[in-house]
This record gives structure tokens, C-alpha cells and sequence, in this order.
């Protein structure tokens, strides 16, 4: 299985960086994770909500860029549907079953994701009603996907 993490904007703290890696070695094992960041646009503090649509579509269209046709998206947003972690690793193993090898995760950036890339997204996933920075998002991300496999697997780890 392929999983991509697409995101908007640079991985600056290094704590988060160390954190993402450990995780990402320890996918090795069972899938090829492959991080992709593109860039925020930049854009004053305060924003019209038409000036926020055009910095949401800018960041849209290099995320869409980078997903191919064949890959089922899902969109991280928090209006999107919560799972528990064992119902995350029954449907990445539903998708291992049914042909789906190529999934990428889309992280927005500061102010979300424009409607183009939900439209994109074959489903919405939420971890929760909380805002998190995206940085922070990606860690928990990776490391939920790792619980995920270890689940599947029937490995210690989760609890």
C-alpha cells in the first residue's frame, strides 16, 4: 500500500519533524509512506472572506497537483466523519482487500481546504471537533496510521 500525506506548508519545529520520522520508520514494515508539503500562500492576518477563497484555492490547486487519478482521497476537515482508531484500520484494510492502493491524507493549511479538493475527496475524516495546528495534525496523523497496521495486524501496541 501507498499512503501520501499531502500538506500545505513547511515542517519548521524540529520536536515534530523527529516525531513524524520515528513513525514514518516504523510504517516501513508495512507500507510506503511518502509526505509531500506545498506551499502556504501568503497572506495578511486579517482576510475578506473572498480574499480567504482565493488563498484557500491557490493552496487547492498545488494540492490537487499532486494527487493522481487513480488515488482515493481523504480529506482531513473537521466537519468530516470521526472514526475510532479500529474503524480507521478497518477501512485501510477494506481498501488493501478491494484494489485501493494508493491513499493520500490532505492536511490544509491555516485557514483549511477549498471546496475543489473536498470535491476531490472520495470521503472527509475528522479527528475530533478541536482545531489543531496543521503541523501537529500531521503527527497524529502518521502515528494513527501506524496504529492502524498494528491493529490489522494483531500486534501489540494499541490498547
Amino acid at each position: 500500500m501507498n499512503i501520501t500525506i499531502v500538506s500545505v506548508g513547511k515542517l519548521k519545529e524540529k520536536y515534530l519533524k523527529m516525531g513524524i520520522d520515528e513513525y514514518v520508520k516504523r510504517l516501513g514494515g508495512y507500507a510506503k509512506m511518502d509526505l509531500i508539503e506545498v506551499p502556504d500562500e501568503k497572506a495578511p492576518e486579517q482576510l475578506s472572506d473572498a480574499e480567504m477563497d482565493i488563498v484557500k484555492k491557490k493552496e487547492g490547486e498545488r494540492i490537487l497537483a499532486k494527487i493522481s487519478a487513480d488515488t482515493y482521497v481523504i480529506a482531513l476537515a473537521i466537519n468530516g466523519k470521526m472514526k475510532t482508531s479500529e474503524q480507521m484500520a478497518a477501512d485501510l484494510e477494506s481498501f488493501m482487500t478491494y484494489g485501493k492502493s494508493k491513499i493520500a491524507f490532505v492536511i490544509g493549511g491555516s485557514l483549511g481546504l477549498h471546496e475543489d479538493v473536498l470535491k476531490r475527496a472520495d470521503e472527509q475524516q475528522s479527528f475530533g471537533k478541536m482545531t489543531l495546528p496543521h503541523q501537529l495534525m500531521k503527527l497524529v496523523l502518521v502515528e494513527q496510521v501506524y496504529r492502524s497496521f498494528r491493529i490489522m495486524k494483531g500486534e501489540p501496541y494499541h490498547k
